[in-house]
């Protein structure tokens, strides 16, 4: 018997392959204009083919998708990086944030437009200069004067902050005696305010993404109402890491997605091309390229589904995400790289989705925490339970 979740995941994959791939062209590389009104004609077909937003909850405008049934789904919609918005995933991890956060004027000026795709959202972290690895040493600051909290610093890899609606910033709001990890807050900043000003989209190995593009944004005296708080004050960590966890979910089933279109583009390549008089298909040391694909794929799925199992039913999953993100980073990168060794000069160029692919793989070891932070996260915490004769550690445990 099928999977309550199989008939959505094959009407998305085909959605994604049918409408968003032939789009990618002008998405990827045509004007700005023509793009957007593309990417508003997929929307729209998405939301008439009821694949709208189905991971956001029933009460917000969304499809009320269980968890671990959406993680199934996001793994088709990553094989290609458009899709997110097209059906209206993209905002996912920030309306449930909003949800669970925000202040009523908020919740009724921003989640059900968020939700509906008619705003959207940018999320201020990562600074200019400063180590990310380590976001106690954030140095963008909100003080509250009378009933404004005004906010100071720079941020940069604000994605879509050009055409968002606000930005929630991550900002330092307490006095140098509160403990690092609850001195800072979230503060919700619409990005008309003034002061708000964007002084770079920043180009990422060559790509710019204009509207989507990862922005520098200075806050020079922004002032914004003290209800913009978004949750408790200096609980912007706590907040951050109810995002980041399932979000980290999110990009490993996207990863498996990326991964899985480029393996069928190697493998179709292989059996097209003829090099020595026999299909490359016929080497060895190709079939090589498509053992190691398929097992590092799946050795990464498995990883994942277990992570999402494990939040789903309710534990911080620490140890099982950290694990996902540094195994799904490396293989999201080998697998596009053999693919593009398969097509040759050609996978360098645009001519195929591997250029691009190839470029956002390698983001992946830098973002959401570099690897080389979790690995040291997972190692201690492992570590650990094995201390002063501890228990150790349980991979078969539920």
């Amino acid at each position: 018997m099928a999977a309550a979740w199989a008939d959505v995941r094959e009407r998305v994959k085909a959605f994604v392959e049918e409408r968003v791939y032939p789009a990618e062209p002008v998405l990827d590389h045509g004007d700005p204009a023509e793009a957007k009104a593309v990417l508003a004609g997929l929307m729209a077909e998405a939301k008439a083919a009821g694949l709208w937003a189905l991971g956001h909850p029933k009460h917000i405008g969304g499809q009320g998708m269980p968890f671990l049934d959406y993680v199934h789904v996001n793994e088709v919609i990553g094989r290609s990086q458009h899709a997110m918005v097209a059906l209206g995933t993209h905002s996912l991890q920030d309306s449930l944030m909003l949800d669970r956060y925000a202040a009523p004027e908020w919740r009724e000026k921003y989640l059900l437009p968020l939700v509906a795709g008619d705003i959207f959202p940018s999320f201020a972290m990562t600074e200019p200069d400063i180590a990310s690895s380590d976001p106690t040493q954030l140095q963008t600051t909100a003080t509250l004067e009378g009933d404004q909290w005004v906010i100071r610093g720079r941020k940069w890899f604000t994605t879509g902050a050009a055409g968002a609606a606000y930005t929630t910033v991550m900002c330092r709001t307490e006095g140098d005696d509160a403990p690092p990890h609850a001195a800072f807050s979230m503060i919700v900043v619409p990005t008309d305010t003034q002061g708000y000003t964007i002084v770079r989209d920043t180009p990422v190995l060559g790509l710019r993404h204009g509207l989507s593009g990862h922005y520098e944004v200075a806050y020079d005296d922004v002032r914004v109402p003290a209800a913009n708080l978004l949750g408790p004050r200096g609980q912007g960590f706590a907040i951050a890491q109810m995002r980041l966890g399932p979000g980290r979910i999110f990009h490993c089933m996207r990863w498996l997605g990326q991964a899985s279109r480029a393996f069928d583009l190697m493998c179709r390549r292989l059996h097209e091309r003829v090099a020595g008089g026999e299909r490359l298909a016929d080497k060895q040391l190709m079939q090589k390229f498509v053992f190691d694909s398929a097992a590092e794929i799946q050795a990464a799925r498995l990883l994942t589904l277990d992570a999402a199992a494990k939040i789903d039913a309710g534990s911080d999953a620490r140890v099982e995400i950290g694990l996902i993100k540094v195994v799904g980073a490396k293989m999201v990168h080998d697998v596009i790289d053999r693919a593009v060794q398969v097509f040759g000069a050609k996978g360098l160029t645009d001519d195929t989705p591997l250029s691009i692919m190839y470029r956002h793989a390698r983001e992946a070891r830098i973002y959401d925490g570099p690897d080389e932070v979790h690995v040291t996260s997972v190692g201690k915490r492992l570590l650990r339970a094995y201390a002063g004769n501890g228990p150790g550690w349980d991979f078969g445990a539920a």
